[in-house]
């Protein structure tokens, strides 16, 4: 679960705190066993950091290459059930709009200093490398975990800055966001403004990749994965294959 918190625009560029998910560090933890197939907890599991305590538990595979970005799923997940509202205001049933398609999902905040615009950044500078008829293939969805402040209009002004004004940004009622986040083993936690004026957003900075033939989450990638290991394993994710 990444710590991040957001203030008023004026001191948003001020450096903030952030900490490696516990899925991340177990999923290192389970690499550096060798093959060893493990049992994780995803988005949640320590009560006192995340609020949720009821995420989502998987299998995670590895392959002894640590200097591997991708995580692959024993168990990949079902697409979450969420239907919510897009950039220009209309309905977007994430289901229906992304089947077939290999599509890359991500919960995360406008307001965010560092880890939601970089990992934007960093998926955009990756597609922009691949053959523009992968280019239009490749979805990419990010679900606000703020939504009072991400309205469709900030997500359509924020987006195209971030990443691309290809991606798609959604927003909608809190609790909805945070079920389709548990979905997929991602633990969300309401903004919530300290004393100080300053505003905490918790939630965990997973990219879960989905697969075109299938339409099952069976990849993760770490707040970690750079541009280069985006554009090694798109390809493959645009197939449906194993990176």
């Amino acid at each position: 679960m990444s710590v991040q918190k957001s203030t008023d625009p004026k001191t948003d560029e001020q450096a903030r705190p952030s900490r490696r998910t516990p899925l991340i560090a177990a999923a290192v933890a389970v690499v550096a066993a060798l093959a060893v197939t493990a049992v994780v907890g995803l988005g949640g599991g320590d009560d006192k950091a995340t609020g949720s305590g009821n995420g989502a538990v998987t299998e995670v595979s590895a392959d002894g290459n640590s200097t591997k970005a991708a995580t692959v799923l024993d168990r990949p997940f079902t697409k979450p059930d969420l239907v919510l509202t897009d950039t220009k205001g209309q309905k977007f049933d994430l289901r229906e709009r992304t089947k077939g398609k290999p599509t890359l999902i991500y919960f995360g905040y406008t307001h965010c200093p560092d880890v939601c615009p970089l990992t934007m950044s960093n998926i955009a500078i990756a597609k922009k490398q691949l053959p523009k008829a992968d280019q239009d293939k490749l979805q990419v969805v990010f679900v606000t975990t703020d939504p009072e402040r991400d309205t469709s209009a900030e997500l359509a002004k924020w987006l195209p800055a971030a990443g691309d004004p290809t991606f798609t940004g959604l927003t909608g009622d809190f609790s909805t966001i945070q079920a389709g986040a548990r979905q997929i083993g991602i633990g969300i936690d309401p903004p919530k403004k300290s004393k100080d004026g300053t505003v905490v957003s918790m939630h965990g900075a997973q990219v879960i990749a989905f697969s075109p033939t299938t339409d099952q989450g069976y990849v993760l990638y770490g707040e970690d994965t750079t541009i280069d290991d985006y554009a090694k394993d798109l390809p493959k994710i645009i197939k449906g294959e194993n990176p």
